[in-house]
């Protein structure tokens, strides 16, 4: 009776270290896996409050327009600009990377915004003609038509030209956000060192990754690279594909 029961104690101890063990070796593969930031990961930069932003500023200076950030807000929905970010781990820890802002990506968000503008603007351009008495049709395609007329232009061209710019230019993006270096990550702190022009910019971020989502935040005090902007968010979470 009693070699029965040590027996089973035995069984049970081993077992116990048995996955005891498998569950350190999971964690231990886990945790490598997280700090192993390589591969090719994508942000999305959220533009939609700084273009509601301009357009709203711009519309303040026209007589007779009455328009609330809000309202402006609700042409303006999800306008984004899409970052690619690919590590490459060399060392435990470390590697290189490759940021750049997509142009085409810049350029179809840009036309989002105005286009979006144009719908508001047709709004308010049709509401000012009633209250001063304007007869004829006001509805979207015919304030288009009297655009057309009067500048010779469509709505979105004339907001494009004569307008304010609703986006940053891709170049600020570009300064801010491009370039290759080396990186180390310890401790929750991603810093990238930048090869520009052999100048020792760098920036430094909080970094949590959560499988197949990077989440990247800048630190108070960091050097950035020349033209970086606290306008700009510096918050951003980053996908990385399923395939990677």
């Amino acid at each position: 009776m009693r070699r029965t029961v040590k027996n089973t104690i035995y069984t049970l101890l081993l077992l116990t270290l048995s996955v005891s063990t498998a569950f350190l070796i999971y964690l231990r593969f886990l945790e490598s896996k997280d700090k192993d930031l390589s591969g090719e990961w994508t942000a999305d930069l959220n533009m939609t409050e700084q273009a509601a932003a301009k357009a709203f500023s711009w519309l303040q200076d026209i007589e007779g327009v009455s328009v609330t950030l809000e309202e402006l807000g609700g042409y303006m929905q999800d306008l984004t600009v899409q970052v690619n970010l690919t590590f490459e781990q060399t060392a435990r820890s470390e590697g290189t990377f490759h940021c750049n802002v997509l142009p085409e990506s810049y350029d179809a968000c840009n036309q989002a915004a105005y286009e979006a503008f144009a719908a508001a603007f047709r709004k308010l351009t049709a509401e000012r003609l009633r209250m001063a008495g304007y007869g004829g049709d006001t509805d979207e395609e015919a304030v288009e038509a009297l655009v057309l007329e009067t500048f010779g232009m469509s709505t979105v061209s004339y907001l494009m030209s004569c307008g304010p710019a609703l986006l940053p230019s891709l170049e600020e993006l570009q300064s801010q956000y491009d370039g290759n270096g080396t990186y180390k990550a310890a401790e929750g702190i991603l810093t990238r060192q930048f090869d520009a022009d052999g100048s020792d910019a760098a920036k430094t971020e909080c970094y949590i990754r959560k499988g197949s989502s990077l989440i990247l935040s800048e630190e108070a005090g960091s050097v950035t690279q020349a033209g970086f902007s606290d306008h700009y968010p510096v918050l951003y979470i980053l996908n990385q594909p399923q395939s990677q």
